[in-house]
């Protein structure tokens, strides 16, 4: 296939010699989802909670379980398992175990659309974009259930603010998104990827067009959304253990608690694996083509580098920056970013108009 321009649908043809049935496509993918979800939290944990805060606070962080403490969050994973399950006697018993498995379930869903390959995705949907924010939005779905059916005054506070907060920072989250989409013609993911490879800047090819460069208010309004979404310092107001002694999830123990867990990790590599293909390119390389064999193996393993650098920078400010007030926190999105999100749009529509 040659030509500078190619098409997300012609990148899907598949490779594999063996066709499968549709319901073992289904299958595989969702045992692979299965897999991938736990593996990222996993990962994020150990690099960056376990190791990259221990070095930046000076300290070695966990040492004993395995070598350099590398199965520490097995041990805790297991620690979790140990525990019996508890829930207050006043609580809605039903809302109350079904809200960690509905923020688990939308954590999951957000992995279906994000392209790893040149035909390495979930499910290759037109409007993937629109679906992905959508489906992590259902994540304070979960967050209200915890705090309301847990019968308990700190619980419920740690809710509320979490509901206001992911819907105030979801407004900017898509905004900082549109200037992507007009860009690109497309809300589909792989189009974005394609479009950013064999795009120009001002006329000039050589990298392609990654929209770090051309949309870069779009990518900071784009991560600062992020930390809000992920309940993260400064932006931590929902769970902060000083106020509401740790928000919503203070009732849960054992693997709900776990579910937790998994879900705000999981979502955070979600969200930069997101933020990486939106801006920097996703899977693709500069001066390697879309559809060269290589892709399919190189492809994962660069998406994987760039959702590392993104989370290090996710993380970077969670250790680094101290908690808004409540006020500061909802004046920060209405006053200041949602305009400046809309500003971003307007420039970005002209600059489509006249380039």
């Amino acid at each position: 296939m040659s030509g500078a321009v190619i098409s997300a649908a012609a990148l899907a043809d598949p490779v594999l010699a063996v066709e499968l049935a549709y319901w073992q496509q289904t299958t595989l993918k969702v045992v692979l989802t299965l897999i991938v979800v736990p593996t990222a939290t996993a990962i994020v944990v150990t690099v960056f909670l376990f190791k990259m805060m221990a070095g930046m606070q000076s300290r070695m962080g966990p040492m004993d379980a395995g070598p350099y403490g590398l199965i520490q969050l097995g041990a805790d994973g297991l620690k979790f398992l140990q525990k019996e399950l508890l829930s207050p006697v006043s609580a809605d018993k039903g809302v109350y175990a079904l809200a960690p498995v509905v923020s688990l379930v939308a954590t999951f869903m957000v992995f279906v659309v994000i392209p790893v390959g040149p035909n390495g995705f979930g499910s290759n949907l037109r409007t993937g974009i629109f679906y992905a924010l959508a489906v992590s939005s259902l994540s304070v779905v979960g967050v209200l259930m915890a705090g309301w059916s847990s019968a308990n005054k700190y619980a419920l506070i740690g809710g509320i603010r979490a509901g206001g907060q992911l819907i105030a920072y979801e407004l900017p989250l898509v905004l900082a998104v549109i200037g992507v989409v007009i860009q690109a013609g497309s809300l589909n993911l792989q189009d974005i990827v394609v479009a950013q490879h064999s795009g120009e800047i001002f006329g000039w090819g050589g990298i392609g067009n990654p929209y770090f460069i051309t949309q870069f208010v779009g990518f900071v309004l784009f991560m600062i959304s992020i930390q809000a979404e992920l309940t993260q310092p400064p932006f931590d107001m929902p769970v902060a253990e000083s106020e509401v002694v740790g928000g919503w999830q203070v009732e849960y123990s054992g693997f709900q608690f776990l579910y937790f867990y998994i879900a705000e990790f999981g979502a955070a590599f979600g969200f930069a694996a997101i933020a990486s293909t939106l801006f920097l390119g996703g899977w693709a390389v500069p001066f390697v083509a879309l559809d060269a064999g290589i892709m399919h193996i190189l492809g994962p393993l660069v998406l994987f580098g760039k959702t590392m650098l993104v989370a290090f920078f996710i993380f970077w400010v969670r250790f680094s920056y101290p908690r808004f007030r409540e006020d500061q926190l909802q004046q920060f999105a209405w006053k200041y970013l949602i305009p400046l999100s809309l500003v971003n749009i307007l420039a970005t529509g002209i600059l489509k108009v006249v380039f």
